[in-house]
């Protein structure tokens, strides 16, 4: 008797929509608040086994000219080679490594971000998928919510400011959230 070869279900493809999708960031602003800002154009495919995530992976990318902090003159200043230098690095990336399962609703996705031309491992937090849905159009969606923590100098963002009373302009840790609606291929 031979033994049945073992299959995986077969891997689905999910497109970020970027109509309804968004990453936002929030840095302390003087030491006592938070600046918060997102980006409005976004783009990824995820690749899921359902049958063994650990078989998944995921791709994004980020336009860094739609940043956008309801401060015109800011926007440009987050823009310029004092911050991400837009001009020289026109996008932030991210490629997944390693995904696991945390809990039923929960995952893991270690992967490397590259911000200002400099790469590195960070782990995002995800909520979900959802279960799917289908749409008014006959499409099947998805979303999830993923969260990381970066300090901004490892990636050679540098820039700040000294106050005179002490402390810094601004802050030196970064919270980035992903909360992204994918359509099924």
């Amino acid at each position: 008797m031979s033994a049945q070869p073992q299959t995986h279900p077969a891997i689905s493809t999910w497109n970020v929509d970027p109509v309804h999708s968004v990453a936002e960031f929030k840095v302390k602003h003087m030491m006592i608040s938070y600046v918060k800002g997102h980006f409005t154009k976004l783009s990824g495919v995820l690749k899921m086994d359902e049958g063994d995530i650990a078989r998944s992976s995921v791709e994004a990318t980020i336009d860094v000219s739609s940043i956008t902090t309801n401060d015109p003159q800011r926007d440009g200043h987050l823009q310029s080679a004092d911050f991400l230098d837009a001009q020289t690095y026109p996008t932030l990336s991210f490629k997944s490594t390693k995904i696991t399962r945390k809990s039923k609703e929960e995952l893991t996705v270690e992967g490397n971000l590259s911000i200002h031309g400099v790469t590195r491992p960070v782990t995002l937090a995800v909520e979900g998928p959802t279960a799917e849905a289908k749409d008014p159009w006959g499409n099947t969606r998805v979303g999830l919510e993923a969260t990381t923590k970066i300090k901004r100098k490892d990636f050679g963002l540098e820039w700040n400011s000294a106050l005179e009373t002490g402390g810094v302009l601004v802050g030196e840790e970064v919270t980035i959230t992903l909360n992204v609606e994918l359509i099924k291929a």
